[in-house]
């Protein structure tokens, strides 16, 4: 798949120092994957974990974009089933600090965490509410190969309160594989459409971790928490077909991206 081309009238950064907040654009997950398909459920990136290596890759997009800003502390909006010292679940909301944060042209997304935990961000510029920017301030809708607009689904493995979902999670981000359930009575119920295991009576039963909606779709207007993605393998899918098929992480309509959010605005 071509990489998308930058848009035409780009966002000009209007305040700059306070670029705090940004989706990982199509473009930037494909070339730091050195991969058609992007990362997938493996975000190590060289680190030893899922998590530090999300932070890295959030870091490395930041500077991309404005030299200097990749040394603001960026975390990755991401919840793990392990990884706190007590060796229960991490977190997303504990790990992103306490506001507030901007875009790359220096509009409000949240001025705090309660902001953050809304269905869209509380007080976010209405520029861009309804459709967050990427590390360039360009809408995520927009920034895809011309006709192609499915690209939502942003990996939070979280739920609405900032917390781990209870999903898989692709082994806490170190892992492309997806674990299917056991099949029969004592298992998952029947196979749905495509050969996957579904629900009993049809639908589609999801194996990855929790996406939110970078923008609002019919499956979902909260940005934090819309459902599952169908599993762990890397995978780009920008075309509307309704349910995701397969077991690509961005099969249900995306491509991995995940949230990146600075310490120091």
């Amino acid at each position: 798949m071509a990489m998308p081309a930058a848009q035409a009238g780009s966002v000009a950064a209007t305040d700059d120092t306070k670029f705090s907040f940004f989706v990982t654009s199509l473009r930037g997950m494909l070339e730091l994957s050195g991969s058609d398909q992007g990362f997938g459920g493996d975000l190590r990136y060289g680190e030893a974990t899922g998590l530090a290596g999300a932070d890295k890759i959030c870091s490395e997009l930041a500077e991309r974009s404005l030299p200097g800003a990749g040394s603001k502390g960026w975390r990755a909006f991401l919840s793990t089933a392990k990884g706190s010292p007590d060796g229960g679940p991490t977190h997303a909301k504990d790990r992103i600090g306490t506001g507030p944060w901007y875009d790359r042209a220096g509009r409000l997304v949240a001025m705090d965490l309660n902001g953050v935990l809304q269905q869209r961000p509380a007080g976010a510029d209405s520029a861009i509410a309804a459709d967050l920017p990427n590390e360039r301030g360009e809408p995520n809708h927009t920034d895809t190969v011309a006709g192609m607009d499915d690209n939502h689904d942003v990996v939070t493995a979280t739920n609405l309160q900032g917390m781990y979902d209870g999903r898989p999670t692709c082994e806490d981000f170190t892992s492309v594989e997806t674990e299917m359930p056991m099949m029969g009575a004592a298992g998952a119920g029947a196979a749905g459409r495509g050969g996957r295991p579904g629900r009993p009576g049809g639908g589609f039963m999801h194996y990855g971790p929790g996406v939110g909606h970078s923008w609002p779709a019919m499956s979902g207007m909260s940005w934090i928490a819309a459902h599952g993605a169908p599993g762990c393998s890397p995978s780009v899918a920008l075309v509307q077909t309704g349910a995701g098929e397969g077991t690509g992480i961005g099969n249900g309509g995306g491509y991995g991206g995940i949230y990146c959010f600075a310490l120091k605005p």
